[in-house]
């Protein structure tokens, strides 16, 4: 299809910026709850009990995953506003009841449902925002659903920061939980979300539904007046025209048996990979652990604090690279770069903290690591995921490149620290170098460009 130019950008960017909210809360959401856990474990009496500890701290990833198998199964029935509408009611009701729970079973119920809504807003995010891109634009809106989600860590990082920096250092647990921060402080931590949740869950009702949703469930006058709003009439009729003939032989109710088709099961195979990559290629661990990891390189407690609200700011500053250079310089040199770039870093924290180097020297690496990400897996992985699949499965496939992540996410998560005991801080790092370079030679041998083509002509590319 020829490329246009002439689009009502200010339509699209409101509408795409009101769809990433969902990611600023998927970020917030799933970063918070490290400030607030030496605060939660004193209320609920956790201290002798690792295994409700790993519970509290795990118990939203597990929402995740419930989530994503929910979007698979109802997005492609009933849409992507609705689902992202209840996911935003679910982090207004996360948020205020993890903020005023006075038992530990409640606090994990409110978890749960805002690991939901997080699984839902991954998924359908991205996903709406490139079925209602322009081609040649659709890389730049939905790396904006990454940088909203890098607002939402950020966001959480520094609310966490600004509640606890008051606090009196060598207090003993009896005084923490005595203090405002052990009954009240943390529970502002979860409350603060709920403002920028409301008006997500608000915000939701003036964007219109996924025109190529409505396309491919017989609504083609409510399609066209989208698109013809977003490029003008004829853009409208051209986009509909493509996406019905992409459903010629449209499964009208997706059986996740129907994915096994060869064709399909390939390029399900990929976003699986991708999927997986993007968890496993280590920086998780920076995240989930950071505390070990700066603790490792010799910095005390304060300066942890500080370099933990500086690997968000540059993930922020770093994004931006992707969203400036995914359309010229596509997706797959991005993922390419990334990934070199991981593993030259990995290795050098490996042999940092193998040799005993600490301080300056392994904070500027990781840095960098992060920076790495930052421009290529982290954003891109989601763009990727949101263009890959066909139409008329993208939900059900989509979802189950969703869970992957979601799934990889916790094993790694429960993983490292026995990782870590095995192997020490060198070996761990050396093995997600291992990683990052057999997945630089997957998206070597296997990725395809996708910059620039509708969606329609990536399915047609790919299936047919």
């Amino acid at each position: 299809m020829q490329k246009q130019t002439g689009y009502n950008v200010t339509y699209l960017w409101t509408t795409c910026l009101v769809a990433a909210m969902g990611g600023l809360l998927f970020g917030y959401d799933w970063v918070v709850i490290g400030g607030a856990k030496p605060f939660f474990i004193q209320f609920f009496h956790l201290e002798a009990d690792p295994v409700m500890v790993g519970w509290a701290m795990s118990s939203a990833l597990v929402g995740c995953l419930i989530g994503s198998v929910i979007s698979g199964m109802l997005s492609d029935r009933f849409g992507r506003k609705r689902l992202l509408l209840a996911a935003g009611l679910m982090f207004v009701v996360s948020a205020i009841g993890t903020g005023i729970a006075d038992r530990f079973t409640i606090f994990v119920w409110y978890r749960l449902l805002g690991g939901i809504g997080i699984g839902l807003a991954s998924n359908l995010s991205p996903m709406y925002i490139a079925e209602v891109a322009p081609a040649e634009m659709r890389g730049k809106l939905v790396s904006i659903n990454q940088l909203a989600i890098v607002i939402g860590v950020v966001s959480a990082q520094v609310v966490n920061w600004a509640i606890a920096r008051t606090m009196p250092e060598n207090l003993s647990q009896q005084q923490i939980l005595d203090s405002w921060y052990g009954q009240t402080g943390w529970r502002w931590m979860f409350a603060a979300e709920t403002m920028p949740a409301a008006l997500f869950f608000f915000m939701m009702f003036l964007v219109p539904e996924s025109p190529r949703w409505l396309v491919k469930n017989g609504k083609d006058d409510r399609a066209r007046s989208i698109f013809s709003r977003i490029g003008g009439p004829e853009y409208a009729m051209a986009q509909v025209a493509d996406i019905k003939e992409t459903l010629v032989n449209e499964i009208q109710q997706v059986n996740f048996r129907d994915l096994l088709q060869p064709k399909l099961l390939k390029i399900i195979t990929i976003g699986v990979v991708l999927a997986a990559l993007q968890q496993w290629c280590g920086i998780n661990v920076i995240f989930y652990y950071a505390q070990d990891v700066f603790a490792a390189a010799g910095y005390s407690v304060n300066a942890i604090m500080i370099n933990i609200v500086y690997t968000g700011l540059i993930m922020f500053v770093f994004t931006f690279v992707a969203i400036f250079t995914v359309e010229r310089l596509g997706r797959r040199f991005l993922m390419l770069i990334g990934s070199a770039g991981l593993v030259v870093m990995y290795a050098l924290i490996g042999a940092s903290f193998y040799l005993g180097v600490k301080g300056l020297f392994v904070m500027i690496l990781v840095l960098a690591a992060i920076a790495c990400y930052s421009f290529s897996l982290a954003p891109i992985v989601w763009v990727l995921l949101a263009e890959l699949f066909p139409n008329r499965i993208r939900g059900a496939a989509m979802s189950i490149s969703v869970f992957t992540l979601w799934t990889t996410c916790w094993a790694l998560a429960q993983l490292f620290p026995l990782m870590n005991d095995q192997l020490g801080a060198a070996g761990s790092f050396w093995l997600f170098a291992l990683i990052c370079l057999l997945g630089f030679i997957y998206v070597w041998r296997v990725l395809p460009e996708t910059k620039g083509k509708t969606l329609e002509a990536i399915e047609r590319e790919l299936v047919d």
